[in-house]
Parts: structure tokens; sequence; C-alpha cells
């Protein structure tokens, strides 16, 4: 039997942005109360959403489950780009020309909004305008890459055909999208968050939201973080997967993961934002930290939880940058992120009217959630306020979408006993119908808890590189000590008894 051993990998396990982005010491939510808009979620839609609304001289109250700007939008490859691969063609062809412009309007207006908030917030954040690349290395698919050209300029953008990528590996073609632009999500974040508190708005951190439901009387919402309360008009779920919904998202939204990887490097080894429009994908840009430049590269997508050697994905992706890239020096920083993707390539975002009236939601940004989840704050911002928005209707939150897009998943992680396990790595132990995860700390020391989700009850894989529970259905990760890393599940693992050594 393979005995489930922890592995060793190379850089420190988090991401560069956060590392790197100021600290934030905003207070724990602990005194009921009222608030005319509760944001619930700090990241690119919640705090978007906040500051656009306290601009406008609304209360709003933002309840951040952790740190604002260090969940998902804080490990993003954080591109503020349009260009998303080869979108603008397949939503043409599946939904025609006009929907695939407002799309087009969509991220660019969002993509704009980020700049002028940089420049007009003076928030430090390492952005810099760079153009942005989607590239083949196969000589049949420069044909789609001349398709996806020609829709980009009818709609607008300052696009052109190259023969090749200015990479340092050989490519067939690469779409080029002028004037784009890239910076650190975190440090954009913590200072969209000091811009909310100037214009009156109220951040709490480490305060996680429960519930939310209807008040009596159908026309306020209180949204609950252990003892206490808020009471408001209107709620914002911004947490990545809608949660306390009546439609039932995690059917129609697939989670998924990509390793992303940090080297050390020089300055302009490559100069630009990069996705391969072919799988195996990667996409690379720079970046920095306080030492310096780096080189910042994504692997190929997987399925969360589905995959029960996360490191070994890790040690195949610096290989291929070893291998194509002679720039790149030691690894600095690793670390997972996480999206969500929708059917029809498409978020849901806004209101969702009906027996949820007063509730907006946005998720499924399909790995472009910068550009689209700007662009839904925006759309929400304007809805709560009564105004018109011409994005309404694409990213309709109620659209019809196949019920059956989420096929689930089942563990990665099955030994048969805790003799099975390495100190520092997990595995799942069934007993009977019950099916318990045990962690081994540095010292050996086994830790066990239930292997189901509290979301809905699947059986969790351990991440042997994070470090983590994940959830191969929908998404939610858990600490090696069954705590909520991010949802849908708001409760943490349950403890249990460690097996014995007969299983």
């Amino acid at each position: 039997m393979t005995i489930r051993k922890a592995t060793r990998l190379p850089g420190r396990a988090e991401s560069c942005w956060v590392a790197t982005a100021p600290a934030t010491s905003y207070p724990r939510y602990e005194q009921s109360g009222r608030t005319n808009v509760a944001v619930v979620g700090g990241g690119i839609v919640g705090l978007t959403a906040a500051y656009l609304l306290a601009r406008a001289g609304i209360a709003v109250t933002v309840l951040e489950a952790l740190q604002v700007g260090r969940q998902v939008t804080g490990r993003s490859t954080a591109k503020i780009t349009a260009q998303h691969a080869l979108v603008y063609a397949e939503l043409a062809r599946t939904f025609g020309l006009e929907r695939a412009r407002l799309y087009a309007e969509a991220n660019h207006v969002g993509a704009e909004l980020v700049a002028s908030l940089v420049r007009d917030l003076e928030i430090q954040c390492d952005f810099e305008r760079k153009n942005a690349y989607a590239y083949t290395l196969r000589p049949a698919r420069k044909s789609a890459l001349d398709a996806e050209t020609d829709i980009a300029r009818e709609f607008g953008f300052d696009a052109d055909l190259l023969d090749a990528a200015p990479l340092p590996f050989a490519t067939t073609g690469a779409l080029r999208f002028r004037h784009q632009a890239q910076f650190n999500p975190a440090k954009y974040l913590v200072g969209l968050a000091d811009a909310i508190t100037r214009c009156g708005g109220r951040i709490f951190e480490n305060t996680r939201v429960g519930n939310v439901k209807r008040r009596p009387g159908g026309k306020s919402w209180r949204i609950e973080s252990g003892r206490h309360h808020v009471d408001a008009e209107g709620v914002v779920v911004a947490t990545h997967i809608p949660m306390w919904t009546p439609i039932p998202y995690d059917k129609r939204m697939r989670a998924r993961c990509h390793t992303a990887m940090a080297f050390r490097t020089t300055s302009g080894a490559i100069d630009g934002m990069f996705i391969d429009v072919d799988q195996p994908s990667h996409s690379l840009r720079m970046g920095q930290d306080g030492d310096g430049p780096l080189l910042i590269v994504l692997g190929p997508s997987f399925p969360n939880g589905n995959d029960g050697d996360v490191a070994a994905r890790f040690e195949r992706l610096e290989r291929w940058v070893r291998e194509n890239v002679s720039a790149a020096g030691e690894v600095v920083w690793r670390w997972v992120n996480e999206d969500y993707d929708t059917a029809d390539e498409i978020p849901y975002a806004g209101a969702l009217t009906g027996e949820a009236a007063g509730m907006y939601v946005a998720s499924g940004f399909n790995g472009w959630g910068i550009s689209n989840g700007t662009a839904a704050a925006m759309l929400i911002a304007d809805q709560i306020q009564g105004e018109r928005n011409p994005w309404r209707t694409l990213y309709n939150p109620r659209r019809r979408a196949p019920t059956d897009f989420n096929p689930g998943g089942d563990t990665q992680s099955r030994v048969a006993s805790v003799e099975d396990i390495a100190a520092g790595a997990g595995g799942v132990i069934e007993q009977g119908k019950r099916k318990i995860a045990v962690f081994k700390d540095s010292q050996g020391k086994a830790h066990a808890f239930s292997a189901a989700c509290t979301h809905k009850g699947c059986t969790v894989t351990w991440n042997n590189a994070d470090l983590t529970w994940d959830c191969p259905c929908h998404g939610s990760v858990f600490s090696c000590d069954g705590q909520v890393m991010h949802g849908p599940a708001t409760d943490p693992l349950a403890p249990a008894r460690v097996p014995n050594s007969s299983g």
C-alpha cells in the first residue's frame, strides 16, 4: 500500500500578493446593530460594491470571515484585463454577437474602474499597464486566434494577431490586447478598504457569518455571526460561492484550482501577461515582492479536491518552468488559487428578486474575477440605488442553467489505517459507514475529524501541498485542524476519535 507521506516543496506556502500587503486590524463584529446594506465578504466584489455605495452616502457594513483581500482575490494572478483567452468568439457563437458585446463592455469598464480607483484613491498596489497575450503552441489553432482577433476589434479593443508571443519559448501565434494592466490585488483591496472607512463605511474582520435570513415581515434581512446580528435592508453575498440563497448555485457551478509559483528573476524577464489557449494551459506574468522581481506562473486547472497529490502538480509546474524559462531562479512563493466555472462562461451577479428581494450575489467568474468581479460590483451598486445597468440581463443570477453541471466527486485520500499516514500528512479512514479524516502533525501526533464536509456531507480530500482538507464536490476548504478557510461550508469539521490501528 502507498503510504501518505508528507511532501517537501520549495518556496513559502503563501501568495506573494498577500505576503507583501499591509496588515489590517479591523475589529470583530461584537455588538448587534443595523445598517442600510450588509456586505458579506471582503474580496474584489464585496469591497468594490461597498466603496461605491459608501461613496454615494449609503450606510454599509462589511463582514469578512478572515481578513480583507487575503482570500480568493489575494490568490489570483491579478490580471486587470478584458482579454479572456477565446471567450468572445465562443460567446458570439453560442449566444449571439450582442451578448458577447455586453460581456466585452462589462469587462472593459470593470478593468478601467480598477485603474481609475487606483489613480483617484492613490492606492499603492504595484499597478502597471501591460499588454495581454493569448497564445498557442499549435499551428492548427492560429485560425481560432484570428477569429478572436476579428471580433475583439469589432468590439473596439486595440487587438492584433502576432506570429508568435514575446516569450522565451516557441509559440505559433498570439492575440495581443494592448493597454491592459496588472497589480497586487491584496494591496489594492487593503487600500479600497481604507477608502470605505473614510467614506463612513464600517468593516469587521474575523467575523464569520453563519446565516442570512428574512426578518419577520419580510422587508429586511438579518445577518447572523455568532451571538450577534446586523439587520439590513439589503445584503450582498460576495462569498466566492453564494450561500443562504434560494438558488442552488453549488449545482450550477464547478469548483476548480490552479497551482501558482513565483520564481526569483531579473527585471524584464518577460514583458506582458500571457495565457495559453489550449490544455494543458499555463499563465505567466511578472510581479514583485520586497526583495525584487518575480516571475509568476500558473499551472493547468484541476477540480478542487479531486487530486490526491497536489504536491506533484507543483513539481510538474516547476519542471515546466525550468524547461521553458531560463531566467527563472529559485522558487520563492507557491500557492493554490480557486475559482468557480459556469456552464455558459458568464458569471452570476445581481439582484435575486422574488422571495429573495433585497439579496444580491456574485459568483462564477471562470478564472477572470478582477474585471468580472468589479463589473458585478458596479451592477449590484446600481441596482441597490435603483439605477439602470446594461449588464443586468448578461449576469442575471436567476437565468436558466443546467442543475447537473457539477457532477460532484469523492475523496482521493483513502488509507487503511493511521499507520499509513506519515508525520505532516493526512488521510481518510473508513469505519463502517463513517469516514474519519486524520492529520498527523510534525511530531507524529494524530488529530481526527469527521471527513464529511459540513456543507452537504461530501468526503474531503487531503491537500498535501497546502495541508488542507478540500471538498471534491463544492469547493469548501478546511485547515488541517478542521477550521473553515472558505465556503460554502460555514461550520468546522466535527472532531472525532482517532481510529485504532486495526482501522
